[in-house]
C-alpha cells in the first residue's frame, strides 16, 4: 500500500538538538551552514507534528512542503514545431 509522504522544513536556532528531530519522522537532510533540517513523514501526521515542532524551544520556524499539492500534469505540453524538427535531425 502506498502512503502519501510530505516534507517539513524546520529552521533551528542551533544544531545541538537535531537528533531529537528523529522521533517526528525521517530526517532527510541537515544544513549546518543555514541551520535547517528537512524531515519526511506521513501526510496525515503533518499538522500535529508542525504544532509540536513549533512549540519546541530550539525551533525558530516550521514550514510544510507544498510539493504534494502542486499539479505536475501540464495542459499544453506539445513541443514547438521548430524544436521538434531540430530534435529529429540531431542538432
Amino acid at each position: 500500500m502506498y502512503t502519501e509522504r510530505q516534507g517539513i522544513i524546520v529552521w533551528l536556532f542551533n544544531l545541538k538538538h537535531t537528533k531529537s528531530l528523529r522521533r517526528f519522522g525521517n530526517v532527510h537532510y541537515i544544513s549546518k551552514r543555514m541551520k535547517y533540517a528537512v524531515i519526511y513523514m506521513n501526510q496525515p501526521e503533518v499538522d500535529a507534528a508542525v504544532e509540536k515542532l513549533s512549540s519546541l524551544a530550539f525551533v525558530k520556524k516550521v514550514e510544510p512542503s507544498y510539493k504534494p499539492f502542486i499539479r505536475t500534469e501540464y495542459e499544453n505540453s506539445k513541443p514547438d514545431k521548430a524544436k521538434e524538427y531540430d530534435y529529429k535531425i540531431g542538432i
